[in-house]
C-alpha cells in the first residue's frame, strides 16, 4: 500500500508535492531562459566582414549588410557563398548558446529544447 504521497517508498523524502514544486521551479525558469534567449541578437560574418548577418533568438533575420566592395556583378556566387556562410554561423551559435544555457537548467536530461 502506498505512503503519503503516493510514491510507496521509491524516494525517501519525496513526495509528490514537492515534486510538482521543483517541476513548477525548473517549467518556469526554461520559460524565462527561452524568452531571454529569443530577445538575443547573434551577429555573425563571412569574407572579413564583407557580409553581416543579425538574427534574433528566434531565428528570425533582424538584418543582412553587404560592403560595397562585396558586390560584384561578375562574380555573384561569391557573395551568395559568403551570405550562406555567416547565416549558418549565427544559426549555429544560436543553437549552440540555447543548448547551454538549456543544458545547465535541466542537468543533461535530455529534453530536447
Amino acid at each position: 500500500m502506498a505512503k503519503h504521497g503516493g510514491f510507496g517508498g521509491g524516494m525517501p523524502g519525496m513526495n509528490m508535492n514537492n515534486l510538482m514544486k521543483q517541476y513548477q521551479k525548473m517549467q518556469k525558469k526554461l520559460e524565462e531562459t527561452q524568452e531571454e534567449l529569443a530577445k538575443k541578437e547573434y551577429l555573425a560574418q563571412a569574407g572579413g566582414g564583407a557580409v553581416k548577418v543579425v538574427l534574433n533568438g528566434e531565428r528570425k533575420v533582424l538584418s543582412v549588410s553587404l560592403n560595397k566592395d562585396a558586390v560584384d556583378p561578375e562574380d555573384v556566387e561569391t557573395l551568395e557563398e559568403m551570405i550562406v556562410l555567416a547565416m549558418n554561423q549565427a544559426l549555429s551559435d544560436i543553437e549552440k548558446e540555447s543548448n547551454q544555457e538549456m543544458g545547465k537548467l535541466t542537468g543533461g536530461m535530455g529534453l530536447g529544447f
